[in-house]
């Protein structure tokens, strides 16, 4: 166990070069134009790789741990699936291209370190489909996001059962379907070096901890907890189904139609910047506003930004939620004409 955890140790360890590297001199305010200069004189290949494979350190930890009984296996399953995440969010900003120096970097790295290993499928697919179709058209009809809400069942008119199984989209049966369906397309025997990379991580994961690893620490990571932090974190991300439509700078038009959760309470945002919306995620109406800032300075944009008009408490309860807008936004009357109009 002491092995285990020495392991876990020495990722965290190895993660915070990254971290420190960009942190020097870095604002509590400042705007984009000076954060982006600040971040390209920081910008490098070899923290962005030590970052990853920090990541990789502690989701090893993790498997050995697994390996020492019930509770362990676990809290394992838990701690590699926010590590999963942590993944997808990283490769997301090598998406944008500003995980490290220049586009090639990006590209490698995030394929190596996250798609490839957890079977997300071609990094080149997830860029147009990110950075072409949703940023210019978030919540609209031509937002890709927004038809995976609406196969999931969040249309108008939904409510009562229905709608909060919604919210555990990826724990039903039709979400595991979903998530089976995109490993078997990225698994296609045609393309031999991503299975052969999610074959290599399931054997590291039967060697650290055995068969408790192989399964908890990896197939129901993998299969159920990630992909729900995942789309936890899509659901926060905007007001989806009644944002105010802006014209004028990118920012008024992000403050439109993005929110920020847990704006007042530390404690939560705490939580959820290092588990479910990390790497920058919590700050998502400052990265909608100028999407070629790092996540290392999303906070002071954030402070130079005006707020978004959406700013709830919390995602299931409290007075203003997450769920609450998108239900009532879900289950609003349609507009009645009015009978006393002049037609002319």
């Amino acid at each position: 166990m002491l092995l285990a955890l020495a392991t876990i140790a020495a990722g965290v360890a190895l993660r915070q070069v990254d971290r420190w590297h960009f942190a020097r001199g870095r604002p509590l305010k400042a705007d984009a134009a000076h954060l982006i200069a600040l971040q390209r004189s920081r910008s490098n290949n070899v923290t962005p790789t030590l970052l990853l494979a920090g990541q990789w350190l502690q989701i090893a930890g993790w498997w050995m741990l697994a390996a020492h009984g019930p509770l362990f296996a676990v809290a394992a399953a838990v701690g590699v699936a926010v590590h999963f995440r942590h993944l997808q969010e990283i490769s997301h900003f090598a998406v944008h291209g500003v995980l490290a120096r220049g586009m090639r970097s990006n590209m490698v790295l995030a394929e190596v370190f996250a798609h490839h290993p957890l079977a997300l499928g071609p990094l080149r697919t997830r860029r147009r489909r990110h950075v072409r179709d949703h940023h210019p058209n978030a919540t609209t009809t031509e937002d890709p996001n927004l038809d995976d809400l609406r196969n999931a069942g969040l249309r108008a008119g939904t409510t009562g059962l229905a709608f909060a199984r919604t919210f555990v989209h990826p724990l039903t049966m039709r979400g595991l379907r979903t998530t089976v369906h995109g490993l078997a397309a990225c698994l296609h025997p045609g393309i031999w070096h991503r299975s052969a990379a999610v074959l290599t991580v399931a054997a590291s994961a039967y060697l650290a901890g055995g068969w408790a690893a192989l399964v908890c620490g990896l197939v129901i990571p993998r299969l159920l907890l990630y992909p729900q932090l995942a789309w936890m974190s899509l659901l926060v991300e905007h007001t989806w189904f009644d944002p105010i439509h802006r014209t004028g700078t990118t920012a008024w038009v992000e403050a439109g139609r993005c929110l920020r959760l847990y704006p007042r309470n530390r404690l939560l945002a705490m939580i959820a910047s290092i588990t479910w919306l990390p790497y920058g995620d919590l700050h998502h109406y400052a990265h909608s506003a100028h999407p070629s800032v790092r996540w290392n300075y999303l906070p002071a944009l954030e402070a130079h930004l005006a707020p978004p008009h959406f700013a709830p408490a919390g995602l299931l309860f409290g007075t203003a939620t997450v769920a609450g807008r998108h239900h009532r936004a879900l289950n609003a009357p349609a507009p009645v004409a009015d009978s006393t109009a002049v037609h002319r």
